[in-house]
C-alpha cells in the first residue's frame, strides 16, 4: 500500500494564558500512576485565537451575510453595555473589526450606486425612470417565493413576476437600442421609435399595448411624452439622443458597479484574509480603524472574552460555550471506610486528582520514537479554572474584576463555598477541525452535609455556517472566472442593486440611530445576549466530527470519574457506590443520573426511571444531541 502525505496540523508556541494548571502536589491512585509522564514530549499548544482559521472564516462571513455582520455590530458596538461572551477558539474583537470594516465598504458602495441613479436620472430626462417596474417585479418575484404561502402558489406568482420583470427589462433595453442606434433621422421621423415603444409596448394607452393590460394604463405614458419630446424639441444629433444614451448605458455602470463590488471581496480573501497573511494581526486593515469607540470596545472585548472570569446574565450563562450536551449531575453519600479513619474533603483536594488525570490525556501511549507523530487533538487539550459571576449588581462594566488578584481572591472563595450564582468550574476545551468544532467540558464538585455533589456539563460548539466555509472557495471561483461569465454574472446581479443598496443604507441609518439614541453607554452592565462563535454556527456536524465529538467526551469524562473516584479513596471514604452510580459501558460512555431521572444503559437498550414507572427504549434511537446523534 502506497503511503499517503498528511498536512500537518498548525501549531503556535505563543498559546491563550490558562490559570492554575499543571499537576498538584501527590497525585495518587491506579490511574494516575498508568499514565506516562507529560514531560517526555514538548507541549503542543493551539493557534492563539487571533490567528485561528475559524476567526478567519468568520472576518470572510461579515462580507458575505449582511444579518450576520449586523449581529455582530448589534451586540459588541452598539450594546456596549454587554459583556462579551466567551470566545472559545476565535477573537470576537477582530470579527468586529472586520465588521465594521465590511460595512463601511458596503455603505460606501450602496452610495455610490444611488448616485449613479441620481445623476442617470435628469440626465436621461427620466428615460432611466423606466427600470423601475421590471426591477420591481423581479425583487417581487424573490418576495413572494420566501413568502409564508402554499408553495403552489409561492411558485406560480414568483414565476409570473420574474419572466414578466425579465421581459418588460429587455422589451426597455432594445427599445433604448433601437432609438439610440437610429440616429437623427428616426427620431425625426417617428417622433423616437423610444416613445413608440414606451406608448405601445408598455403604456396600453391604446389597447394594443402587449404589456399594457397587465402594468395598466398610463404606466409608461408619461416617459413615452418624455420622449417624444426629446425626439421632436428641434434638438439633432448626438445632443437629442444623449439621454436615450444615458438611459442605455445605466445597467452597463451599474454591472460594473456589482463586479467590482464582489471583486473587493475576492481580493480582501486573497490578501488580509488569505491564510498566509491572516496570522498577521498587526498588518490587518481592519485592525488599525481609527475609530475611539472601536478602540474602547475592542480592548474591553479582548480582556473580557479569554479571561478566567466569565460575567454572565441569569438566562443563558453558559452563552459562548455551544449546545449543550447531554449535562449530568451526581450526589453520593460520603461514607468512611472501616480500614481507615477519613480526611476532611475539599472541593480542591477533589479537583487536584482530576487534572493530572485528564492533562495526561495529552501524552500519546505508544512508544517514545512514534509519539511525535501523534497528531490527536487531545495533545493540544486545555484546562483551566474559571469563576462565572453575574452581571446584574455591578455599577459600570468596567467595575467587573478582571484583575488578576481580583479574580484569584473570587476563585479562592467560589472553590469551596458551592454559592448559587458564583460559581467555581474547572473548564476542560478541546479544539476540533482548526477550532471548527469545540468541545468543552465544565466540572463543579461540592461537599456538603456529609455528601458529595458532582456536576459536568459538556457544550458543543458546532461548524461554521456553510457559506463561511466555502469563503475561499467562492472567492477563487470569481478571481479566475473568465471574462464572460463574470460579466454574465454581474448582468444577472444588477438588477437588485439598486434595492440592495436602498436596504444596506437603511439599515446604517438604523444602526446609527440606535447607537445615538439608545443610551447604551449610560446603562447598568448586562451579560452576553449572543456570542459571536455561535451566531456563526450551522449546528450540524459530519460524521466524522460527530465522531470525534463523542470521542472527546467519553475521554474526558472517564478521567473526570476516575479523578474523583481516587480522591474518595485516598481520603479514606468508600467507592463502590460512586462507582455502581457511574456506569462505564464498552461502546457507551459515562451516564450519570441525567435531568430526566437515573439511567442504566444494557447492551442494546436503556432504561429510563421516571418514578414509578419505566420505560425501554432502544438506544441506537437515542440521539447524542437535539434533532443529531453519534450513536
Amino acid at each position: 500500500m502506497s503511503g499517503m502525505d498528511v498536512s500537518a496540523q498548525p501549531e503556535e508556541p505563543d498559546g491563550p494564558p490558562r490559570l492554575r494548571k499543571g499537576p498538584p502536589e501527590g497525585s495518587g491512585g491506579k490511574s494516575a500512576g498508568a499514565a506516562p509522564a507529560a514531560a517526555s514530549l514538548p507541549p503542543v499548544l493551539p493557534v492563539p485565537p487571533a490567528a485561528s482559521d475559524a476567526t478567519r472564516l468568520l472576518c470572510a462571513g461579515t462580507y458575505m451575510d449582511e444579518a450576520f455582520r449586523d449581529a455582530v455590530i448589534d451586540e459588541l458596538y452598539v450594546h456596549e453595555e454587554r459583556f462579551a461572551a466567551p470566545s472559545l477558539g476565535i477573537d470576537a474583537a477582530r470579527v468586529l473589526a472586520h465588521a465594521l470594516r465590511a460595512r463601511r465598504l458596503e455603505l460606501g458602495w450602496a452610495a455610490l450606486m444611488l448616485l449613479v441613479w441620481i445623476v442617470a436620472l435628469p440626465l436621461s430626462q427620466w428615460l432611466a425612470a423606466a427600470y423601475l417596474v421590471p426591477v420591481v417585479l423581479l425583487g417581487l418575484g424573490r418576495f413572494v417565493r420566501r413568502a409564508p404561502l402554499p408553495e403552489w402558489l409561492a411558485r406560480g406568482l414568483s414565476f409570473l413576476f420574474r419572466w414578466y420583470g425579465r421581459l418588460s427589462l429587455t422589451l426597455l433595453v432594445v427599445g433604448l437600442a433601437v432609438a439610440a442606434f437610429s440616429g437623427d433621422d428616426a427620431v425625426t421621423s417617428f417622433a423616437s421609435p423610444l416613445s413608440w415603444l414606451l406608448e405601445n409596448l408598455f403604456s396600453g394607452s391604446s389597447g394594443s399595448g402587449a404589456l399594457g393590460g397587465a402594468l395598466g394604463p398610463g404606466s409608461y405614458a408619461g416617459l413615452g411624452s418624455a420622449a417624444t419630446v426629446t425626439g421632436s424639441s428641434g434638438s439633432s444629433g448626438f445632443a437629442a439622443l444623449f439621454p436615450v444614451w444615458v438611459a442605455l448605458l445605466l445597467p452597463v455602470v451599474l454591472a460594473v458597479l456589482v463586479a467590482l463590488q464582489r471583486g473587493r471581496f475576492a481580493h480582501a480573501l486573497a490578501r488580509e484574509l488569505s491564510r498566509e497573511r491572516f496570522p498577521d494581526v498587526l498588518s490587518d486593515p481592519a485592525e488599525q480603524a481609527e475609530g475611539i469607540r472601536f478602540q474602547r470596545l475592542r480592548h474591553r472585548v479582548r480582556a473580557e472574552q479569554h479571561g478566567p472570569l466569565v460575567m454572565y446574565r441569569a438566562a443563558d450563562p453558559f452563552c459562548g460555550a455551544g449546545e449543550a450536551f447531554k449535562p449530568w449531575s451526581l450526589s453520593v453519600e460520603l461514607v468512611p471506610r472501616t480500614d481507615r479513619a477519613p480526611e476532611p474533603l475539599d472541593n480542591g483536594a477533589i479537583l487536584a486528582r482530576i487534572v493530572p488525570l485528564v492533562e495526561a490525556l495529552r501524552v500519546p501511549s505508544g512508544s517514545p520514537e512514534t509519539a511525535p507523530a501523534v497528531r490527536d487533538r487531545l495533545r493540544a487539550l486545555e484546562i483551566d479554572e474559571c469563576v462565572f459571576l453575574p452581571a446584574e449588581g455591578l455599577p459600570t462594566r468596567a467595575a467587573a474584576p478582571y484583575d488578576p488578584a481580583a479574580f484569584e481572591a473570587h476563585r479562592a472563595a467560589a472553590l469551596e463555598e458551592g454559592g448559587e450564582t458564583r460559581r467555581h468550574f474547572l473548564r476542560i476545551r478541546v479544539g476540533g477541525w482548526n477550532e471548527g468544532v469545540v468541545t468543552t467540558v465544565f466540572v463543579r464538585v461540592h461537599s456538603q452535609g456529609g455528601m458529595l455533589m458532582m456536576e459536568v456539563a459538556p457544550h458543543v460548539l458546532w461548524p461554521l455556517r456553510q457559506l463561511f466555509q466555502d469563503a475561499d472557495r467562492i472567492a477563487h471561483r470569481y478571481r479566475h472566472h473568465d471574462h464572460f461569465g463574470t460579466a454574465v454574472w454581474a448582468l444577472t446581479h444588477t438588477p437588485r442593486a439598486a434595492g440592495e443598496a436602498v436596504l444596506t443604507l437603511l439599515r446604517g441609518l438604523r444602526s446609527t440611530w440606535r447607537l445615538l439614541t439608545g443610551g447604551n453607554g449610560g446603562a447598568l452592565p448586562e451579560g452576553p445576549a449572543a456570542s459571536v462563535r455561535e451566531l456563526g454556527s450551522f449546528g450540524e456536524a459530519s460524521l466524522f466530527q460527530d465522531m470525534d465529538v463523542a470521542r472527546y467526551l467519553k475521554t474526558i469524562q472517564a478521567r473526570v470519574a476516575a479523578g474523583v473516584t481516587t480522591a474518595l479513596h485516598d481520603a479514606g471514604y468508600r467507592t463502590d457506590e460512586f462507582e455502581q452510580r457511574i456506569v462505564n459501558v464498552a461502546e457507551g460512555g459515562v451516564y450519570v443520573e441525567s435531568a430526566q431521572g437515573a439511567v442504566g444503559i444494557g447492551d442494546h437498550n436503556t432504561l429510563v426511571s421516571n418514578g414509578d414507572n419505566t420505560i425501554q427504549r432502544d438506544s441506537a434511537s437515542k440521539k447524542g444531541r437535539p434533532q443529531r446523534g453519534n450513536g
